[in-house]
C-alpha cells in the first residue's frame, strides 16, 4: 500500500485547518482592535463636545450608553444625572431611559436617595417597564420598606418570569414583611433557581417554621449550624425549637455551638446566651445557668431580667433547701414541707400528718400537733411564688381552717405578704410566714437527697 499521497493529503488538511485558524484569529483581532478603537473614537468626540459645553446631548448620550454598557456605574451616574436634569431643554434625551439608568447607577453604588429620584420618575413615565418595577422594588426593599418593594416586585414578575432574580426579592420582602405563609412559594421558586443561597435556605425554614411546620424547619435549621454568615440564627432557631419541646439536651448543644460562631451580631449571641442560660436551669445546672447570665451582664448590662434572675439563681445556687423549695420537682417539694412541719414547733413536739392536698396554687398538709402544753389540729399552707400574697388568698386559707374545724394555720412563702393580708389576720388564728423566716427554718434542715 502507497502511503505517500495519503501522507501528503493529511498535510495538506493541516494546512488548511491551521490557514482557517489563523485568519479566524486575524478577524478576532481586527475585530477587537475595532472595538477599542471605537470605544477610544466615543470617548475622544464625546470629551471634545463636553469641553466646549458640558451640557451638549451628543456627547452625554454616546458616553453615558458606552460606560452604562461597561457598568462603569461611577462614571455613567453623573452623565445621567446632568441628562435629567436638561431634559426639557433638549427633544433628543429620552428622559425615561436618562432617569431609569439614573436610578439603576445611583443603586449599583448605593446612592438610595438619587436611586429614588430616577427611578420614580422613570417609572411614572412607563408604569409598565419591567425595568422601572423590578429596579424600583430593590431601592425600596434596600430601604427596608418592604410593603412597597411588594406589590413592584409582583408587577415586575407579571411582567416578565424569566429574570429569576424576581422571585427571590418578591420571597424575601414578604419574608420581612411577615408574611411567611405568602412568601414561602416564592421563596421554594427561588431556591431552586440558586439552590446555594443560604439567605434563602434560612429565610425559607423561618417562615416554614412561623407558618406553624417546625418540624421541616427544624432540619433546614440544624443544617446550617455550621454556616458562618446564618449558622448563628440557625442555632438560635434550632435550640428554641428543642427547648419549646421539652428537648433541653439538645437546645443546650444547639446554643453551644451557636455560641462558637464570634462574629455573629451581640444581639443575636445575647439573646443564645439567655436561651441557653434558661436550658441550663431546665436541666438543673444551675453554676452554668448563672455564668452565662454574668456573661450577658457584663457584655449587655440591663437585659431583659437578668439581674433578678442572677440574684435569684445565685441564692438559690447556694441553699439547695430553697431551691428545692422553688423549683424542685413535687415530690420533692412535699417532701420538704412535711420536714418544715416537723421541724416547725421543735424537737419537744410531736407532730402527725394526716392528710396531704396539693393544688396548682399550694400545698396543705394537715396535722395534729401535741406539745408539753398544749395539742391541736393544724394546717401547714405552702406557696411556691416569690411575689406577694394578697389578701384573697388569706382568705381562702381562713375559709379551709374553718371548714376542716382546724385551731391553727401556718401560710409560708418564698415572697411576702401584702399590707391587707397582714391586717386581715389580725385577731385570727393565722401566722404568715414571709421568705426570710422560711429560710431561717430551712436552715434548720438537712440538705435533702432529690428524686431522679
Amino acid at each position: 500500500m502507497n502511503v505517500i499521497p495519503i501522507l501528503i493529503a493529511f498535510v495538506a488538511v493541516v494546512g488548511v485547518i491551521a490557514l482557517l485558524v489563523a485568519i479566524s484569529g486575524m478577524k478576532r483581532n481586527r475585530s477587537g482592535n475595532d472595538k477599542q478603537k471605537t470605544r477610544q473614537n466615543i470617548i475622544r468626540d464625546a470629551t471634545k463636545k463636553l469641553a466646549q459645553d458640558s451640557h451638549n446631548p451628543q456627547g452625554l448620550i454616546p458616553l453615558g450608553d458606552l460606560y452604562y454598557q461597561e457598568s462603569l456605574w461611577d462614571k455613567a451616574f453623573p452623565l445621567y444625572d446632568t441628562m435629567t436634569n436638561i431634559a426639557a431643554a433638549h427633544s433628543e434625551i429620552d428622559v425615561g431611559l436618562a432617569s431609569l439608568r439614573l436610578g439603576i447607577c445611583a443603586l449599583k453604588l448605593n446612592k438610595l436617595d438619587d436611586a429614588f429620584k430616577g427611578l420614580n420618575q422613570a417609572r411614572k413615565l412607563n408604569p409598565d417597564g419591567f425595568e422601572e418595577n423590578f429596579y424600583l422594588g430593590q431601592a425600596f426593599f434596600r430601604n427596608k420598606e418592604y410593603d412597597k418593594a411588594i406589590p413592584l416586585f409582583k408587577k415586575a414578575l407579571a411582567i416578565n418570569k424569566e429574570v429569576t432574580e424576581t422571585y427571590s426579592y418578591l420571597g424575601l420582602s414578604l419574608y420581612h414583611f411577615h408574611s411567611f405563609r405568602e412568601s414561602l412559594p416564592y421563596l421554594k421558586k427561588a431556591l431552586d433557581l440558586n439552590p446555594d443561597s443560604k439567605e434563602l435556605l434560612f429565610s425559607m425554614a423561618d417562615a416554614m417554621n412561623e407558618s406553624g411546620s417546625g418540624d421541616r424547619a427544624l432540619k433546614v435549621f440544624m443544617h446550617l449550624r455550621p454556616d458562618p454568615e446564618f449558622g448563628a440564627k440557625s442555632c438560635l432557631a434550632a435550640g428554641t425549637l428543642h427547648a419549646h419541646s421539652g428537648q433541653n439536651d439538645k437546645a443546650i448543644q444547639d446554643f453551644e455551638i451557636g455560641l462558637k460562631h464570634t462574629n455573629a451580631p451581640l444581639d443575636v449571641l445575647t439573646n443564645i446566651r439567655y436561651r441557653l442560660a434558661h436550658a441550663y436551669l431546665a436541666t438543673s445546672d444551675m453554676p452554668k445557668a448563672l455564668t452565662v447570665l454574668k456573661d450577658i451582664q457584663a457584655t449587655v448590662p440591663g437585659y431583659k431580667d437578668v439581674l433578678s434572675l442572677i440574684s435569684r439563681y445565685q441564692e438559690l445556687n447556694q441553699n439547695s433547701n430553697l431551691r428545692v423549695y422553688l423549683i424542685s420537682g413535687n415530690s420533692d417539694f412535699i417532701a420538704l414541707c412535711r420536714k418544715i412541719v416537723a421541724v416547725y414547733y421543735g424537737r419537744s413536739a410531736y407532730v402527725k400528718v394526716t392528710d396531704i392536698n396539693a393544688t396548682a396554687e399550694y400545698t396543705d398538709i394537715l396535722t395534729e400537733v401535741e406539745t408539753p402544753k398544749w395539742e391541736d389540729t393544724v394546717i401547714f399552707r405552702f406557696y411556691r411564688t416569690t411575689g406577694a400574697i394578697g389578701e384573697l388568698f388569706v382568705r381562702d386559707f381562713h375559709a379551709r381552717l374553718r371548714d376542716q374545724k382546724t385551731g391553727r394555720g401556718i401560710c409560708f412563702t418564698a415572697g411576702s405578704y401584702s399590707e391587707e393580708a397582714r391586717k386581715f389576720i389580725e385577731g385570727r388564728p393565722i401566722d404568715l410566714i414571709e421568705k426570710q423566716g422560711l429560710i431561717k427554718i430551712l436552715n434548720k434542715i438537712d440538705t435533702p437527697t432529690l428524686s431522679m
